[in-house]
Formats: C-alpha cells, structure tokens, sequence
C-alpha cells in the first residue's frame, strides 16, 4: 500500500484543521483529534501521510471500503448522464433500485432515504398515519404519557397515538430523535419535547407488554443491536417475544439495523 502524500490544497497542519473548524464551525461534534485527507479500502490517511485502519468506516456506512472502484464508477456514470431529478418526476433507475431491495429482502415495498435519522423518522411518521387509518386510534384524544427519565416535557397533549421505544436508544439529533432520548447528553436543553414518546428498558418483555398493552399504542422501535448504547447483544429469544408481542396487541414493530442491517454482524 503506497504512502498518500498531502497536495498543496491539504498543506494545512492538523493542529490549523483543529483551529479553522473550531473557529468557524457549529460545536455539535467532538471529533477525535485526527485530520484525515484520503482514504482507500480500509486504510485512511491524515494529512501528514499518517496511514491507519479505519475500524470506524463512518459508522457503518462506508462498509465496502473507501474509494471503492465499482462505486465511483456507478457514480461517475451517472452523474454524467442525469444529475438529479427529485421525487417530482419519474426517472429510469429508481424502480429498479426498489425492486431489486424489495426481492431481496422480501419487503412489499421501499422508500429509500439519504440518513438514518430520516428513516426513522419516516417510520415514527408511518406508524402514526397507520394507527389512525387502520388501527382507528382516535384523533386529538388527550392523553398523559409516563417517560422513563426526569426532563421537561408536555405531560397533557392533544395528540395520540404514542411510541413505544427501547432505553437508550440513538436514532439521530432531530427534535423527534432527541425526544426519544433517554441520554441527557442527547435530549438536554432542547426541550419541550414531542410527545407519547414513552421508553421502557432495553431487553425487558414485561416493560414492554405494559407499555404497548394501551390501545393507542402505534410502534415499538428498537435497535436489534444496540449501538450507541455500547454495541449490546439482546438475550436469545427476546426480538421473537418484541414481535410476538406486537403481533398480540397490533402494534407495528420497527427494527432499526444500524447494526445489524445489510449482513454487517454476519
């Protein structure tokens, strides 16, 4: 593997990335203390031609490898023939994106978004339309809704139905993420917060039965894999009781893979 040589237009020091982002970026990060400027299958570079194995890969996101030669590609191809439609027109490659995940997966249907937090949000927003459209929950029913941690929150609402989801949790920074929250870190000073939000302990079936056994329960969302939480591993069988649990009181149940998806534990 060949040493990357920092260019001109990357002379910069680490020490002077360090200082340009902090003078003039939004503090909502604390990166580590590297200053990368290539990558190449699992290697990265920093800008002092320092190589390192990227154990990261972007949370996930870059599984396949930095620079990957089929992606760029793919990529290149298409960008010299079509940039970007939106979803106001049709266009050649998207069906046959959906369709090829749809089989694979064996899903009825996809709806492809950019983040995790998008997709998440997406389901929370799905899962409330259902409970309404299908599970007749009632509109505008006020309701109290118990959390399992101390914050400021609307303890009388006028919306329903609620979710359901694991302690612990990290889906994102929205509003809607942080709300879901039980890391102070994450949801404080960012309140109010959304409500029938309500979080029960991580692998506990009995929690879980007594807070989606309200009939206004809409979802139940949990990471089979928890990440953020420190990569733990739920007890054998309690993903089978989630779903036969959801099953019994017809609750929608929403896995997020940030994880787990795509084959990335084996």
């Amino acid at each position: 593997m060949r040493r990357f040589s920092a260019s001109r237009s990357l002379a910069a020091t680490a020490e002077q990335i360090f200082a340009r982002e902090d003078k003039y970026g939004c503090h909502n990060y604390k990166p580590l203390p590297v200053a990368l400027a290539k990558g190449e299958g699992v290697f990265v570079w920093d800008v002092a031609g320092k190589r390192y194995y990227d154990f990261l890969a972007s949370y996930s996101a870059v599984n396949q490898g930095h620079c990957h030669p089929r992606i760029l590609a793919a990529a290149i191809k298409q960008m010299q023939q079509l940039t970007l439609t939106s979803r106001a027109f049709f266009n050649n490659v998207l069906g046959e994106y959906e369709e090829f995940l749809a089989k694979k997966f064996k899903y009825d249907k996809v709806l492809p978004m950019n983040t995790g937090v998008e997709a998440c949000e997406s389901a929370v927003k799905l899962a409330r339309r259902w409970a309404y459209d299908k599970k007749k929950v009632p509109q505008n029913k006020a309701k109290v809704s118990s959390l399992s941690h101390q914050q400021i929150c609307l303890r009388r609402t006028q919306f329903s139905p609620q979710v359901v989801f694991a302690e612990d949790n990290f889906w994102g920074r929205s509003i809607a993420a942080v709300s879901a929250s039980t890391d102070p870190e994450s949801y404080g000073g960012f309140g109010p917060f959304v409500p029938l939000f309500e979080k029960v302990p991580y692998n506990n079936l009995q929690a879980l039965e007594k807070a989606i056994s309200d009939p206004n329960t809409a979802a139940f969302m949990v990471e089979p894999i928890q990440g953020e939480a420190g990569v733990v591993l739920p007890d054998d069988g309690y993903l089978k009781g989630v779903a036969n649990l959801c099953q019994k009181y017809n609750v929608l149940f929403i896995t997020d893979e940030v994880q787990s998806g795509l084959g990335r534990t084996g």
